[in-house]
């Protein structure tokens, strides 16, 4: 019986040892397993120009749609708000048949009714949240079908008049025009179609800001629907500038400011063409933005969220070439920690982090 009680003790004992981390086994025992150390970051902080804008892009070409509610842009209003964004862009009123808001001219078009009035809603979010609104023109989709853009103003002049006296008279956000197509070389009926509608915003507002966002034809520049990720040649830096002089030449008294897409040209070209672009814009008194691409053309699967390395490159060359504002493509579905893509609210954290925003 004693031999019993004996054992029974001893398993107890060493029970009590192994789940009691007081109860010492040896001296090996009493030292605690050291927590690594975070190794301090290799970047130098607050190097970029920081995103103070954002296109909405709620009529998409080539990207999935959220399906958000009011209740979603509005947190989503909330989490651009909390990391300096001051600006929000619609990208565009409507997309072929698709439109933002109950448009009689294009509905009479034949375009389909929206669910709901996304102009009304956006408006009215930045009203609440004291952002200036940038409303984007009608795109019909028969400029990418021909390759001419004088096209595009033909539905516009409606919808220029439409938009500014049922909405814009009445939001104190209503701050600006984007001019929304998209061109990037000497493009048939280009100048003459940005004045038109440039021209027309200015007049039928009282003069806000209007802005073009054309991409650079570089070795990036292929199509979104395309295999491929890159092309042999790309222009050249002077092909660039001899074009966009002749453009500026002809638009600088209707638009105020433009921001190239800067994810067409690799990342040792960013100075480059930034320097260009400036030099250009500061020539003809027109602002110099940059639209900071937030999503990542180098894959083969198109549109994920965009390593961070690669903004901070292109962040820290528009604050070197003197750029006056960093605008996005696009938040909400590439750095929102609201957005399907996981990886986007990743991004959300590292930007912080790097800009030091608490």
């Amino acid at each position: 019986m004693n031999n019993r009680r004996q054992f029974l003790k001893s398993i107890a004992a060493i029970g009590a040892a192994a789940t009691t981390p007081h109860i010492l086994m040896g001296a090996e025992s009493q030292a605690t397993p050291a927590q690594p150390k975070a190794k301090p970051t290799l970047l130098v902080k607050n190097q970029g120009l920081p995103i103070t804008g954002t296109f909405l892009d709620e009529i998409s070409h080539d990207i999935p749609h959220q399906n958000w509610g009011e209740d979603e842009w509005n947190r989503d209003f909330e989490l651009m708000k909390a990391i300096g964004i001051d600006t929000v862009i619609m990208i565009r009123s409507g997309y072929r048949k698709f439109i933002t808001y109950p448009s009689k001219h294009l509905l009479g078009k034949g375009c389909y009714m929206p669910s709901v009035d996304l102009l009304d809603m956006y408006l009215r979010l930045a009203d609440r949240h004291g952002m200036k609104f940038y409303f984007g023109l009608y795109d019909s989709g028969h400029y990418w079908d021909t390759g001419d853009m004088s096209v595009e103003t033909e539905d516009n002049k409606y919808v220029i008049d439409e938009v500014w006296e049922q909405y814009g008279s009445r939001h104190p956000s209503f701050g600006g025009w984007y001019i929304s197509g998209e061109i990037s070389r000497a493009t048939k009926g280009a100048i003459d179609a940005f004045h038109a509608m440039g021209k027309q915003c200015k007049d039928v507002s009282g003069g806000l800001p209007t802005f073009i966002s054309p991409w650079i034809d570089g070795k990036k520049a292929v199509a979104a629907a395309s295999g491929q990720l890159s092309k042999e040649e790309g222009v050249s830096v002077r092909q660039h500038e001899k074009e966009w002089n002749e453009i500026f030449d002809g638009i600088h008294d209707v638009i105020d400011a433009c921001a190239f897409q800067d994810g067409h040209i690799d990342y040792d070209e960013l100075d480059a063409f930034f320097e260009t672009n400036k030099r250009l814009a500061d020539r003809y008194g027109i602002e110099c933005w940059t639209n900071a691409e937030s999503f990542d053309r180098d894959m083969p699967i198109k549109f994920f969220p965009i390593k961070f390395d690669k903004l901070r490159l292109k962040l820290e060359a528009a604050k070197r070439a003197g750029y006056q504002k960093a605008i996005t493509f696009e938040f909400s579905h590439f750095m929102s920690p609201q957005s399907a893509y996981r990886q986007a609210a990743h991004l959300y954290d590292r930007y912080k982090e790097f800009f030091d925003i608490r």
